[in-house]
């Protein structure tokens, strides 16, 4: 239940992240406020899956999930640059995420 708690927590990560770059800096009220519903319910989310597992597993699979996925959305949706180093930092990301799961004590 933890890991399902924790991957919710980190695509509502993206959500929030995504939320914040619509809001122009807080100064309009929807995105501002899908911002900080998104973050409570993702640091809630996050605050469970603490429970069980370790410190920094799951704060590092939090955060991945949420960089990978905010990079996904700029690319897909924003028209950030895509380049091929830009790749390589990803997949260093989800390999590093993938590693922390694979040798995860829960």
């Amino acid at each position: 239940m933890a890991w399902i708690a924790l991957f919710f927590a980190g695509l509502l990560e993206i959500v929030w992240a995504f939320a914040m770059k619509q809001s122009h800096g807080f100064s309009r009220l929807v995105p501002s406020l899908i911002t900080l519903g998104a973050m409570i319910a993702s640091f809630g989310l996050l605050s469970l899956a603490m429970r069980s597992l370790p410190l920094g597993t799951a704060y590092m699979i939090w955060t991945g999930i949420g960089a990978l996925g905010a990079f996904a959305v700029g690319v897909a949706f924003l028209g950030e640059a895509i380049s091929p180093a830009r790749l390589v930092a990803a997949g260093l990301i989800l390999a590093g995420l993938v590693l922390m799961k694979l040798t995860a004590a829960h």
